[in-house]
């Protein structure tokens, strides 16, 4: 006899595992025990158990908790000035030359307590639960020297223990040259890699090693730098590639076996190619595609003729993306991407769990799995895409517990 804490009944699961679409199971039954699924199939298979409490669901859709696997959700202020006056005519460069753009966010962000930034990010944090995330992957970036940037990762590191979500940062030091170093960059670098990124893994901060490479912010070889680094300390990488040029970025992550390499708007055949050799994750921000207004559409038909894992995210940040809903990234991804609703879904699940490193944790319902999952009031999974805006959470659930 099976015994579990906890019984779902009378649903439809997009379990995302196995060979039918979504992995539907359109009667079906999940049994939880100590936070993970202990059985899940069709309702007519359920084998005899000894359950404490049983949820009826009336025929809602349950899927795998959706996963954010890159956010920069924590940071001071905002920037809706800057999209103001972006809408009135001021370029970017204008705006950055008068003291705005990321070194307005640094300056925030420096300026701003552990508790001022925990209590803004819990509240973009709202968003993001309200679309059915369960775990959020977190970026530094926004401090730039030794004292902020711990402050950040200790935040997201609260976030995961109080916000009813898991919770996995990334050390994103090489994001910009901050403004006391713009005559140094040398000394900027040395400073990421070799003080900042020891003293936050010793803290046990850091999960991950990010970092921004294009013309405008790092080079291929300051952040070959940085992941050796990351290498000799036992941490996985990924980055942000090839969002406004073909920097090499794409094959820069699969040369270092990256989890993940994202944007990749303007990444080649032969970087595209390297990533699948390599099992890297190709990462869609359809959020920053949207509110730069973007016209270069990342290589989707290679990435599918190449069997690249497409993961989708919201890439929520001050700047460039300030979503803070999975779902209008879901819809963002196949309207402007052209990702079916499947894709999509299964690039804010299963996928999304690989780019995390997570794939023997979360992302599907499957036995052994944690049960990280979400109940929808919707009649098809493809409703996940086709609605941008409306109310389609029912329930949440982490580890079992309704959160």
């Amino acid at each position: 006899m099976t015994r579990a804490d906890l019984l779902l009944t009378d649903c439809r699961l997009a379990t995302m595992a196995g060979p039918e679409p979504y992995g539907a199971i359109h009667d079906g039954a999940i049994l939880i025990a100590d936070g993970r699924i202990a059985w899940v199939g069709p309702r007519a298979d359920l084998p005899e158990h000894r359950t404490a409490e049983t949820h009826r669901l009336d025929g809602r859709w349950v899927t795998p908790g959706l996963i954010d696997c890159h956010t920069h959700l924590v940071f001071g202020g905002d920037r809706s000035g800057e999209f103001e006056q972006r809408l009135e005519g001021a370029t970017y460069e204008e705006i950055a030359r008068a003291g705005g753009g990321i070194v307005s966010s640094v300056r925030a962000t420096r300026e701003a307590s552990e508790d001022r930034l925990f209590a803004s990010a819990m509240r973009r944090l709202e968003g993001l639960k309200a679309t059915g995330v369960t775990t959020v992957e977190i970026k530094s970036g926004y401090g730039l020297d030794r004292d902020t940037e711990l402050k950040m990762l200790r935040v997201a590191r609260r976030i995961g223990r109080e916000g009813g979500v898991r919770v996995r940062t990334s050390y994103l030091g090489l994001h910009a040259v901050p403004p006391e170093h713009r005559q140094d960059r040398a000394a900027y670098v040395d400073l990421a890699i070799d003080d900042i990124l020891p003293a936050a893994h010793a803290e046990g901060l850091v999960d991950a090693v990010d970092a921004y490479c294009e013309p405008i912010a790092f080079s291929e070889a300051e952040v070959a730098r940085l992941f050796d680094k990351a290498r000799a300390l036992g941490l996985p990488v990924k980055l942000h590639a090839d969002q406004l040029s073909d920097g090499g970025g794409a094959a820069l992550a699969a040369r270092y076996g990256a989890l993940s390499a994202d944007h990749i708007e303007h990444s080649t055949e032969a970087g595209i190619r390297a990533m699948a050799e390599a099992g890297v994750v190709a990462v869609l921000l359809p959020g920053a595609f949207l509110m730069l207004r973007e016209t270069k559409l990342p290589p989707i038909d290679l990435l599918r003729s190449h069997r690249v894992a497409m993961a989708v995210a919201t890439d929520c940040n001050p700047g460039t993306s300030p979503v803070a809903s999975m779902t209008a990234a879901i819809t963002l991804a196949c309207v402007q991407f052209r990702l079916t609703p499947e894709e999509a879904l299964r690039g804010a699940t299963v996928n999304a769990a690989k780019g995390l490193g997570l794939s023997d944790r979360i992302g599907t319902l499957e036995p052994g799995k944690a049960a990280d999952l979400v109940v929808w009031d919707i009649e098809r999974p493809a409703e996940l895409a086709y609605w941008l805006g409306a109310p389609l959470l029912w329930r949440r659930y982490v580890g079992g517990l309704e959160a």
